[in-house]
């Protein structure tokens, strides 16, 4: 595996984002002893065939384990910070302008994890994504193609590449 595919891969993370997500996963595992008591309570009321509320615990307990697994590779692997790339080069981390070919108006967007999407405030593209691989590596000028999961090539010129400031 090639460095640019490492760092394409890499979560980053502002810290207002880390702690938002540790704070949930703290939260989620607080809740299992409350959710164990649910199923247990919901157990007692009799026939499991029938039992329509221990089924349901029992289903929300899977939705809630899963996302624990989510949450703790996610903060594991995270890195949190300013990505390590410089103003002017695409990458995660990174408030990207770029113009579309054929388009007239540029669209600025962060490239990174979707997890940061409720405090960034833009649109947050993905670095493992065609056009956030595309973009990382790229220059301020550059025009690069990727792509496009219904098999199309697509042009776009970064316009602009500055650190996110959260």
């Amino acid at each position: 595996m090639s460095t640019n595919d490492d760092t394409a891969t890499v979560t980053w993370l502002t810290q207002d984002a880390y702690d938002r997500l540790s704070s949930e996963l703290d939260g989620l595992i607080g809740n299992r002893t409350a959710m164990a008591k649910e199923i247990n309570d919901r157990r007692e009321e009799g026939d499991l065939k029938e039992n329509g509320g221990y089924h349901a615990a029992r289903e929300e307990q899977g939705k809630q384990e899963g996302r624990i697994v989510q949450l703790q590779e996610l903060l594991r692997n995270a890195k949190v910070g300013e990505a390590p790339v410089s103003e002017g080069v695409g990458g995660p981390g990174m408030l990207v302008t770029v113009r579309f070919d054929g388009d007239d108006e540029d669209e600025t967007f962060l490239i990174g994890s979707r997890e940061e999407a409720d405090t960034a405030g833009v649109e947050v593209y993905s670095a493992a994504s065609p056009l956030g691989k595309a973009l990382t590596g790229a220059r301020e000028g550059d025009t690069v193609e990727y792509e496009t999961p219904n098999g199309k090539t697509m042009k776009v010129a970064l316009v602009a590449a500055k650190p996110f400031a959260g």
